[in-house]
């Protein structure tokens, strides 16, 4: 489903640069749960950006269900951005303006589906979530799990086919904590979804079907 091919990133510094990552190879298949665990500043946040289009990678090829990702157009990139690919946040990233409603309904604006989808969309995903009575709040009024569980909501009512996770339990405690990452073994077991999470956890590391380990931005 997701090839990397001698992928690097670095940064320019001064009359150098600063290699992120260096000559990565991966390959994961639809329908795993990969877990990408390393020291902070080895790499592995930058690896999920360029896994989710939100970095392109400074050399290599990235492909896509068999599509060179890196030779794209921006137009077809974004699409299969928003089309394809969830993305869930340690910080959460909602917006703060608005109810869990409308943050759930933002994919579907970008893409265009038509009001009484829309409505239908998150309607499901409301229920499926137990938030329908939650769904005029706003973040602010929500607890740490509860935003996450927005976010994740978020990220699938789009039917992305991968989900993208950065450190997604970081600001949890742990009841919290085992709760969303329960919810996501059920989306990868139950729903299919392939799922690559970067955790500095070995707990929730073991909730995926595979532990790739990163340092100094090379897959070890």
């Amino acid at each position: 489903m997701i090839q990397l091919q001698d992928i690097s990133k670095h940064y320019p510094v001064g009359f150098g640069k600063n290699e992120i990552l260096k000559n990565i190879n991966l390959d994961i298949r639809e329908g795993e749960f990969v877990s990408i665990m390393g020291p902070s500043g080895s790499g592995k946040s930058t690896l999920l950006h360029i896994l989710g289009l939100l970095e392109e990678p400074s050399s290599g090829k990235y492909l896509f269900q068999g599509e060179r990702v890196d030779s794209m157009n921006e137009k077809k990139r974004t699409q299969l951005h928003r089309g394809a690919i969830g993305f869930v946040f340690q910080a959460y990233h909602l917006i703060d303006e608005l109810t869990v409603y409308e943050n759930i309904e933002t994919p579907l604006l970008y893409k265009n589906v038509p009001a009484s989808e829309r409505k239908s969309k998150v309607a499901d995903i409301l229920d499926r979530f137990n938030m329908v009575a939650k769904k005029d709040l706003f973040p602010s009024q929500l607890s740490g799990g509860q935003q996450q569980l927005v976010g994740i909501a978020r990220a699938l009512v789009a039917e992305p086919k991968v989900i993208l996770a950065d450190e997604p339990t970081g600001n949890l405690h742990s009841d919290q904590a085992k709760v969303i990452m329960e919810l996501f073994s059920q989306l990868n077991k139950q729903d299919k979804i392939t799922i690559v999470q970067v955790t500095h956890s070995d707990v929730n590391a073991t909730y995926g079907n595979r532990i790739i380990q990163i340092q100094d931005g090379i897959i070890q």
